[in-house]
């Protein structure tokens, strides 16, 4: 079974596991694939938000739910798996990639309350969000990811892909005023 991705396009159809998922998948590649994915669809957000907003404010629906699910698929599976194996709990990345996800979600709220009063006037928000996103993915990406794979099994990043399936929805599906 795949993992699906929810899509204002498609309803919820997509499968990240379509391109991502092999037999040898890491957490590196899984999740760098999620960043672009994400990345691609804040891009479409800005470049339609002041031509189609509409389709502009689906794409940033996409993306807010995506990033949300993202990250509780970071602190509930991710950290705590790494947290066990390394023992790293206070001292290690996993706070400050905590204390970055606070400020993202902050950013994001903020972005998400124009868009639900479908005003475009986002663009400040819009840099700070990316200013800290992509050192925030940067870190993950160059360090963090790399780091979970070589303290994982295969047999245990298959079996937190597969725990990534029973995150309920309720737990990240909330945006623009349409939940």
């Amino acid at each position: 079974m795949g993992l699906v991705i929810w899509s204002a396009k498609s309803g919820r159809v997509d499968n990240l596991w379509e391109y991502t998922m092999g037999e040898q998948t890491t957490i590196t590649t899984f999740y760098e694939k999620d960043h672009d994915r994400l990345d691609e669809l804040f891009k479409t957000f800005q470049r339609l938000k002041r031509s189609d907003f509409p389709k502009a404010k689906d794409a940033f629906k996409e993306f807010k739910v995506g990033l949300q699910r993202h990250i509780v698929w970071e602190e509930e599976l991710l950290f705590p798996m790494w947290e066990e194996k390394t023992g790293m709990i206070e001292d290690g990345p996993t706070p400050v990639m905590r204390f970055e996800h606070s400020q993202i979600k902050q950013l994001l709220d903020t972005i998400h309350q124009k868009v639900e009063k479908q005003n475009p006037e986002t663009d400040q928000e819009e840099q700070a969000l990316l200013n800290l996103l992509n050192a925030h993915n940067r870190k993950e990406e160059r360090a963090l990811y790399p780091a979970i794979d070589n303290v994982t099994s295969a047999e245990e990043r298959a079996m937190i892909f597969s725990n990534m399936n029973t995150i309920p929805e309720d737990r990240y599906n909330t945006c623009c005023g349409q939940d």
